[in-house]
């Protein structure tokens, strides 16, 4: 089995990306998967270019984006991704979607076909706090996910891929107080979790567990 994992570079005037610095400490095997690290850049468009082309030359069963969402206190396996760009603040190249529809012959939305709720319940097993999110966002994250899932549509139709946010660091929340943040320790420990988990789960549909949330 192989699978990509790509990490955003940094953005939005952070000096570092606990999602590409996660990893490149993945291991390069997990549970007999070979796993290839891929760093990309936080740019609408361009982002699903450079994935595209290492999909393209890699061949990869599965792939998983990784990327920063500061607030957050978990892992946050996404579910869906939606066919909208509005950026909150401009990418890495200076562009600001606002209302804009990704692809117009794609889904309104799609979803992960990555077991989310057993990545989670991997993660907390090895003491890393984890949820499943329903939300992606409507930034460079959410458009990489759905991205991916437009090409898995239309083009790669053997691949299996999803999304997780991690985190802040604690070197990235010294001057915002109350903001929470995870070690990158935990992070890398939690992301190798979630792996296996999509190792043992392959073939088999996820796990029956409870992860709704009321807000």
């Amino acid at each position: 089995m192989k699978i990509l994992v790509t990490g955003f570079d940094p953005f939005g005037g952070e000096k570092i990306n606990p999602a590409i610095e996660a990893v490149k400490l993945l291991p390069d095997t997990i549970a007999g998967a070979e796993i290839r690290k891929l760093e990309i850049p936080t740019v609408f468009d361009k982002s699903a270019q450079v994935v595209h082309e290492a999909i393209a030359e890699f061949k990869p069963d599965y792939v998983l984006n990784v990327g920063q969402a500061g607030g957050r206190a978990e892992l946050t396996p996404e579910k869906v991704a939606i066919n909208y760009d509005d950026g909150r603040i401009a990418d890495n190249e200076g562009f600001q979607p606002m209302n804009r529809t990704i692809h117009e012959d794609g889904e309104t939305a799609y979803f992960t076909q990555l077991p989310i709720k057993a990545m989670v319940r991997a993660i907390r097993e090895v003491g890393v706090p984890a949820r499943v999110s329903t939300t992606a966002g409507t930034y460079v994250c959410n458009h990489i996910m759905y991205q991916v899932q437009y090409m898995r549509d239309k083009e790669f139709t053997d691949i299996k891929a999803g999304f997780i946010h991690i985190p802040f660091l604690p070197s990235q929340v010294v001057d915002k107080p109350g903001m929470p943040s995870m070690s990158l320790e935990d992070i890398v420990k939690g992301l190798t979790a979630a792996i296996e988990a999509i190792v043992a789960y392959d073939g088999k549909a996820d796990a029956e567990t409870i992860e709704g949330s009321i807000a």
